[in-house]
């Protein structure tokens, strides 16, 4: 059906060649230390050699069954790939975890072992009739797995997104992004064989903007200081910070101040910036400009609901907020919707 379509091509070719060069930064100059950019350039370049087999049997020249192999193995490992970057993510795993390792080892070991016994070019009936099953089978129960993990986070997204952090929801994007191209595989194998590809294609586009629109690349992608690891705020005390925090921003409504900054707030607080960056980092996953906004988010909220008289750009500057643009951004981004519709 779309075969012979030279902007489907482009189209899907395109975000491969994106999403490769994604895989290679995060694994080679994006890691920094973090288990989870390694695990999240595995699953990219995983996903994108799972794809670009798609792209080539449809689009190339000629057909070689190797390059299907190849693809066909890369969709074993997606799924456990999955389950331990939403983990690391999650309990903060460390690089020296060993069960990561373990799975991706034992699930790459057998695939080879099966591709080397019964290659794919003189047992084709082999692998559609049982391996390829197998694969989706393997990669489905990790996606199930990858679904008990987020249990907790997709309840909190999805009833209260303004009670979410920008990095709950980045994790939502991954998994539900990871469980539609799985479902698009699964259609794709009975109906549109490129369904897959551009699902693919889509989702990827999805979550680049959804990760450059939220501005918080640091709270999602950054490594944990060495002197904050090696002081870790304890529950009690992050639980009495984070009231105080609250308190002094409903008390004084510091966020109205459009040129906040963090020192202000850690100096309000008694505490060191460093120590209230270390706080909203590790324990509200936000930055201080995310964490701002959202109050800022939220006065707007109140004032829209009190009052219908004032004009949006109004209640933007009540708000703190120092632009129009950035009011409706930032109210978009933790509402999902512009200030009018929300309004109405």
């Amino acid at each position: 059906m779309y075969s012979d379509n030279p902007y489907v091509f482009f189209f899907c070719a395109l975000g491969v060649f994106n999403c490769f060069l994604l895989s290679i930064y995060f694994l080679v100059l994006g890691f920094r230390g973090r288990i989870q950019n390694f695990l999240f350039g595995i699953l990219i370049l995983l996903l994108i050699i799972r794809i670009g087999k798609t792209v080539y049997m449809s689009f190339g020249p000629s057909k070689s069954l190797l390059i299907a192999q190849i693809g066909l193995s890369a969709c074993f490992l997606i799924g456990a790939t999955l389950v331990f970057y939403l983990k690391a993510s999650l309990y903060k795993e460390t690089f020296g975890s060993r069960s990561w390792k373990i799975h991706l080892g034992i699930l790459g070991i057998i695939i080879i072992i099966v591709g080397l016994l019964k290659p794919y070019s003189s047992n084709i009936d082999f692998w559609n009739d049982y391996v390829v099953w197998f694969i989706y089978s393997v990669w489905g129960g990790y996606l199930m797995w990858s679904g008990s993990i987020m249990r907790n986070t997709l309840t909190k997204v999805f009833r209260s997104v303004s009670g979410s952090t920008t990095f709950d929801r980045w994790l939502v994007f991954i998994y539900l992004g990871n469980l539609l191209v799985f479902l698009a595989y699964i259609i794709g194998y009975f109906w549109l064989y490129l369904v897959d590809m551009l699902t693919f294609t889509i989702v990827f586009y999805a979550i680049m903007s959804f990760f450059l629109y939220s501005g918080t690349r640091d709270v999602i992608f950054q490594k944990t200081t060495e002197k904050y690891r090696s002081r870790k705020i304890s529950p009690a005390e992050a639980h009495s910070l984070i009231n105080s925090l609250a308190f002094l921003m409903e008390k004084e409504q510091l966020y109205k101040n459009p040129d906040l900054r963090l020192e202000e707030v850690s100096s309000r607080m008694g505490i060191s910036y460093h120590k209230l960056s270390q706080l909203l980092n590790d324990n509200l996953g936000q930055s201080f400009t995310s964490y701002i906004n959202q109050r800022r988010v939220e006065k707007a909220i109140d004032l829209l609901k009190e009052n219908d008289l004032f004009t949006l750009e109004a209640i933007g500057y009540e708000s703190g907020f120092v632009s129009k643009s950035g009011f409706y951004a930032a109210f978009k981004r933790v509402t999902g919707k512009t200030p009018a519709s929300f309004r109405k």
